[in-house]
């Protein structure tokens, strides 16, 4: 046992050796360690050693983005997709690649100027521009916040419809109740897992769905990466498009990134959120691509192949159920109830976010004026699903004001961040600048030709 101890725990006390034998075996555990382990070698390890793994390092920074793909899968995505897909079979899945593209580049810049000055798109503009300009912006947003929140709640209320026969208004008071009290009992942590939660069942909703019928895979293959354009299909290619980029995720995007806290004074904390935003950013994105192209398929599948063209999401689940069976209606259902519940959640999230960015301050669901922004973005929605009889054209009228409002967003948030006075030395670049415009211009004319096309 002393030799062990000497060993492991070598003495350089005087008085410590009383013999020549432990002296000897003091010099053998020096030896052992300098030849086994040498202490340059063990003090590197000490210092350098991680335990955690960059795949672990990378999920911390998982989360915003999935809160903002809600709102790419939400009741009118699912009313657009299934008409794509029930009209032109494969044939338009290029066009959700295209938009998932467009998304990616929206979102990420406007993450950025969260990331960057620690303000969301609203608490920006209200600093940065003069009142003349930053009200009517902002109070168009809100009023865009109140029309998502229109389409998420119907949504939702359709769902109940399906599940229940529960009539879509009380319905949707169901489901705005159910969101106030989930945005105001939980932090945004617990926030994003129930958002992951949702997606996770939509998504697996979908991937049953799909072995239910016989997908012609190399059809899909090119359908997502040529484009076409079958007679009489502009209407719902613009559909698909302006459903994708909304003017609610914007400002969204760039309050949830600052979820996490960080310390926007360290330069080097700065580069690394902004490196892993863009994984989060590309990660979401793909998975709002992929459940996106899902519904195509799955309407391409079961409606295109038997000449069934669906206009309404009542329609699609009455007619799954002869077509695959009782379960797959059902599985629809909940899906599109998770759709309605999280894209819900984040429109009050959006709404609040305006509407305190409006005075200067960040979304907090304890302070009155984050408060008010949902209370705003909730209660009008909810009188003009009392109002308007026919839910499908809810949906449409809050399709319509949006394509007014967009591109006001998206400018406004170009101007931001090609500012570099907001901006510093994260300023767009010259060639950023001139994409988002070229962007900007391609979704605001798809928008103003939707909008004169509905007319």
């Amino acid at each position: 046992m002393s030799v062990l101890k000497c060993l492991l725990f070598p003495q350089n006390k005087t008085g410590m050796f009383q013999n020549q034998k432990a002296q000897t075996v003091s010099k053998y555990a020096a030896h052992v360690r300098a030849r086994v382990f040498p202490m340059k070698i063990f003090n590197f390890l000490k210092k350098n050693h991680k335990p955690r793994s960059a795949a672990l390092e990378l999920l911390k920074y998982i989360g915003p983005g999935l809160l903002v793909t809600v709102g790419f899968i939400d009741p009118g995505n699912w009313a657009t997709n299934l008409a794509a897909g029930s009209q032109f079979g494969y044939a338009l899945l290029w066009v959700v690649t295209l938009s998932s593209i467009m998304l990616i580049i929206f979102q990420h810049n406007v993450a950025h100027l969260g990331i960057v000055t620690g303000l969301c798109l609203s608490e920006a503009t209200a600093k940065y521009l003069p009142r003349k300009l930053s009200g009517p912006i902002l109070g168009s947003a809100m009023l865009a916040s109140v029309s998502t929140s229109l389409a998420e709640i119907l949504g939702g209320a359709i769902a109940l419809e399906m599940l229940f026969d529960m009539p879509i208004r009380i319905g949707a008071v169901i489901i705005a109740l159910s969101c106030v009290i989930m945005l105001f009992s939980k932090t945004y942590v617990k926030l994003e897992r129930w958002i992951i939660m949702f997606v996770s069942v939509i998504g697996f909703s979908f991937l049953y769905e799909l072995t239910l019928v016989h997908v012609e895979w190399p059809q899909v293959i090119k359908g997502c990466v040529t484009p076409a354009f079958p007679s009489g299909s502009m209407l719902v290619i613009m559909g698909v498009l302006g459903a994708v980029v909304m003017p609610h995720n914007l400002f969204l995007h760039s309050e949830v990134i600052q979820s996490r806290q960080w310390n926007l004074e360290d330069d080097k904390v700065i580069r690394k959120q902004l490196k892993y935003e863009f994984f989060d950013t590309l990660f979401s994105m793909t998975i709002g691509w992929a459940i996106n192209s899902a519904m195509i398929i799955l309407a391409a599948a079961t409606f295109y192949r038997h000449g069934v063209v669906v206009d309404e999401l009542q329609q699609a689940k009455s007619m799954l159920e002869p077509l695959l069976g009782h379960s797959a209606g059902v599985i629809f259902a909940i899906a599109l109830l998770m759709a309605g519940m999280s894209s819900t959640i984040t429109s009050g999230i959006a709404g609040a976010s305006i509407f305190a960015g409006i005075y200067s301050e960040p979304y907090n669901p304890k302070d009155v004026h984050s408060k008010v922004g949902i209370a705003l973005s909730f209660i009008p929605a909810l009188l003009l699903i009392f109002i308007i009889k026919n839910p499908f054209q809810g949906l449409i009228l809050s399709q319509m004001f949006l394509s007014v409002q967009l591109p006001i967003t998206v400018f406004t948030q170009i101007y931001l961040t090609s500012s570099k006075k907001v901006m510093g030395k994260y300023v767009n670049s010259a060639s950023t600048k001139w994409l988002l415009i070229g962007l900007a211009m391609i979704v605001t004319l798809l928008n103003v030709a939707l909008l004169i096309s509905v007319f």
